[in-house]
């Protein structure tokens, strides 16, 4: 609904966090904090003492945030913008710290003034509705929102236009002035909230159940451990992955891919992942708490790992694939932990030369698909487009060294005890070869997916492989 002729001179007064943009500015800010170090979680409180405007203060005054890479509601900027070059007046009026509401204003081009917090006051709710009447007069502004906080400013405005507030909003705001336009809410936050899981990768959560095939254990209390410690694993990983994603919204916003995950496009709030990353670790150390004390510790590493690569390790050269590869190996050795079943040297050597491979072929894929946009480096990283030979041959390297090390395997004592047709296992030397060389060469055409993992379970020639893999090893037993 177009808003009425009448009407188009008053000044449009427009709020930031989940208006004009589709996320929280200040937890946008706090996040790139924690990130920086998180050792300010332990001051926060203090200057929370102080109030939620000395906070912001606080928090604005040591991070910098990218104006361009917030995820703007684009269908309502473009309608403001058609307002302001009808010659209306915009102005932008929101409970964030001046100093980064400035930053925003300017980048988006279109507010003729800025009303925002300082140190002293957090303009929000009835604090923003007095200083909007004491400069445009009661009824003398139409006001753009989105929350229930903001029906006290729609109460002294004239007009309403509500974004992203469903039905119920538009009720609440018709109650207290004329809503004048609307913009429908967010896609459904239960769907974003299960892609933000990333239940897809919980597949490769099945390597937990490798030593236990390995043993050829039969034991049923075995099965019902190892299953076990797999939702825990799936869980925590999700817990992770969730965590990732929020602390790694600039680098996300932009690649081409990440660029769509639920947090970085604003399809899921800040505050959901907030809730959701403990509840899901919760939840899964409580189901460690029926696994052996052994399993436990390892679920602790994999979990310190993971945050540490989360935080800073992911950027260091190298460090990162190798930490990728170890936790790719971490779910092995908890598989053997839960089981309780001994673990083969050759298998945990196999993998981390195989997991190393793959982790090599993420990062190339990462960089090759820069490259192919002109770019020089990838962002939140620390490789550069140079690095793609390096990368190539240090990942090929590994891939046939697990090879090597699975043929050694097949030669040694261990396999004559364990398989009745030890020869047909020579098989999986075959496969594993055409595979990883598919792999990379896939890789340097540019047809890799930046997750090997994604790429095999999607790959209908990866899937035939692992059938084949399956097979040998069912005849050679």
């Amino acid at each position: 609904m177009a808003v009425p002729a009448s009407l188009a001179t008053a000044p449009l007064c427009v709020d930031l966090d989940g208006t004009l943009i589709r996320s929280d500015v200040l937890l946008e800010s706090l996040l790139l904090l924690l990130k920086k170090n998180p050792f300010y979680l332990l001051v926060l409180p203090l200057w929370l003492l102080r109030g939620k405007a000395a906070l912001k203060a606080q928090i604005a005054a040591r991070v910098t945030l990218d104006p361009a890479a917030l995820p703007y509601n684009r269908e309502f900027v473009e309608w403001l913008r058609a307002e302001h070059a009808a010659g209306r007046s915009l102005w932008l009026c929101t409970a964030t710290n001046e100093k980064l509401a400035a930053a925003i204003a300017a980048h988006v081009g279109l507010f003729d003034g800025v009303m925002a917090s300082d140190a002293a006051t957090n303009l929000a709710g009835t604090a923003k509705a007095e200083q909007l009447v004491r400069r445009f007069g009661a009824s003398g502004f139409d006001y753009c929102g989105n929350e229930r906080r903001d029906l006290e400013v729609w109460r002294h405005a004239r007009g309403a236009i509500v974004v992203q507030g469903g039905r119920g909003l538009e009720q609440l705001a018709g109650a207290q002035t004329r809503v004048l336009h609307s913009f429908p809410a967010r896609k459904s936050a239960w769907r974003a909230a299960i892609k933000a899981l990333r239940p897809h990768q919980w597949a490769k959560n099945v390597l937990i159940l490798v030593p236990l095939l390995a043993a050829h254990a039969q034991d049923g209390t075995r099965l019902v451990n190892t299953l076990l410690a797999m939702v825990a694993f799936c869980l925590c990983a999700s817990s992770v992955y969730v965590l990732n994603d929020l602390l790694d919204l600039p680098a996300d916003r932009v690649h081409a891919r990440k660029s769509r995950r639920p947090f970085a496009a604003g399809d899921l709030s800040i505050t959901a992942g907030l809730v959701m990353a403990p509840t899901l670790l919760g939840v899964a150390v409580l189901l460690t708490a029926f696994l052996p004390v052994k399993f436990q510790l390892v679920f602790a590493t994999y979990y310190l790992v993971t945050v540490s690569y989360s935080f800073a390790l992911k950027g260091v050269v190298i460090v990162d694939a190798l930490l990728l590869a170890g936790l790719y190996t971490l779910r092995i050795i908890a598989g053997a932990a839960a089981a309780e079943v001994p673990l083969s040297f050759w298998l945990l050597l196999f993998a981390v030369f195989l997991f190393l491979s793959l982790a090599f072929v993420k990062r190339f894929a990462e960089l090759d698909s820069l490259r192919r946009q002109d770019r020089l480096r990838a962002a939140g990283r620390g490789y550069h487009v140079e690095d793609l030979p390096l990368l190539q041959s240090l990942g090929t390297a590994s891939g046939y060294m697990s090879v090597l090390v699975l043929a050694l395997y097949i030669n040694s004592p261990e396999i004559q005890a364990l398989y009745q047709r030890p020869k047909f296992i020579w098989m999986l030397c075959v496969l594993m070869l055409y595979w990883i060389s598919r792999v990379w060469m896939k890789a340097q055409r540019g047809n890799m997916h930046d997750d090997p993992v994604v790429f095999a379970l999607k790959d209908r020639i990866s899937l035939a492989i692992g059938l084949l893999a399956a097979a040998t090893v069912v005849i050679a037993v």
